[in-house]
């Protein structure tokens, strides 16, 4: 009986060649995609290090001649940054902590109660998103004028309260996904609908927290209008003071200060996204992503 013999086969190196190639590819247009994005920070940086003449020069100076690094101490001592800087954290601390909290139990509600007319308001709440926030704004400002509400943190603390459509609607996705026996379990057990939410759906939806956080931290640091309106001077955010404040006797914008403020008023949010950014994007990928079933 004639032993057969096995001939090894080569190994495919033409497909180990593609795979290099795709995934060159691939991280080239990473690199690509990761310059454009960074590029408008990276020029914000670049000038705040110029001098006023080297701004005004035809044609333009990408780098500049000799870095001026004293413009970013020109612009924390200029204007009163620190005490602007606390004010833009207050508010966006009280906002986003009662938002997210409000925002958490509307989305609680939303997913596992039902109720007459609850896919008509679930409805009603994503479609007010599309609302443009001048709108709203200046009817506002006649309601917390009334109040005696002006130059205060309380409407703020009321928006906060109200919930934002947006971060109800990723708390609705998470929470609409949760098995059943969690919640009827808790029933068996004499525990009610508010010690649910409290005990049982609140801690396990970490990552949820989070991304509402960021976010609604992100809104009211960023938010120039309404500290416009409704706050003076002395109580403003640091967004209006950068964009008031640094300017010439004649009104006109000192840029290389204006871009070295602006850099420091980054600062802070870029920080905040990378400590939270493993909850920050499990909790995007986990609301709304997945296959859910509906609750009513």
């Amino acid at each position: 009986m004639t032993a057969t013999t096995v001939t090894p086969q080569p190994p495919d190196s033409g497909g180990r060649v593609r795979v290099r190639a795709s995934r060159l590819v691939l991280c080239s247009v990473l690199v690509v995609i990761t310059g454009l994005m960074l590029g408008p920070f990276g020029w914000l940086v670049i000038t705040g290090l110029k001098t006023t003449p080297e701004l005004a020069a035809s044609p333009v100076h990408w780098l500049p001649e000799k870095i001026q690094w004293h413009n970013f101490a020109g612009a924390f001592t200029q204007i009163d940054f620190l005490g602007h800087a606390r004010n833009s954290l207050i508010i966006a601390l009280i906002y986003a902590t009662l938002g997210t909290l409000s925002s958490a139990w509307v989305g609680f509600g939303f997913a596992r109660l039902n109720a007459p007319g609850k896919r008509a308001l679930f409805g009603v709440l994503t479609g007010s998103m599309m609302l443009p926030q001048m709108t709203t704004l200046f009817p506002t400002y006649l309601i917390f004028a009334k109040l005696g509400m002006v130059d205060t943190y309380w409407p703020w603390v009321l928006w906060g309260l109200a919930a934002a459509p947006y971060l109800v609607f990723l708390f609705r996705q998470f929470f609409a996904g949760m098995p059943r026996e969690l919640e009827e379990a808790a029933i068996i057990d004499g525990c009610g609908y508010a010690g649910i939410f409290w005990r049982i759906f609140l801690p396990q939806s970490w990552p949820v927290l989070a991304a509402s956080f960021v976010i609604a931290f992100t809104w009211s640091w960023g938010d120039f209008i309404a500290p416009m309106l409704l706050l003076s001077s002395d109580r403003t955010t640091l967004s209006v003071a950068l964009m008031t404040s640094y300017v010439t006797p004649g009104g006109l914008p000192v840029n290389n200060l204006l871009a070295a403020g602006s850099v420091m008023y980054v600062v802070p949010i870029l920080l905040i996204f990378l400590v939270a950014q493993r909850g920050f994007v499990a909790g995007m990928s986990t609301s709304g992503l997945k296959k859910r079933t509906p609750l009513y």
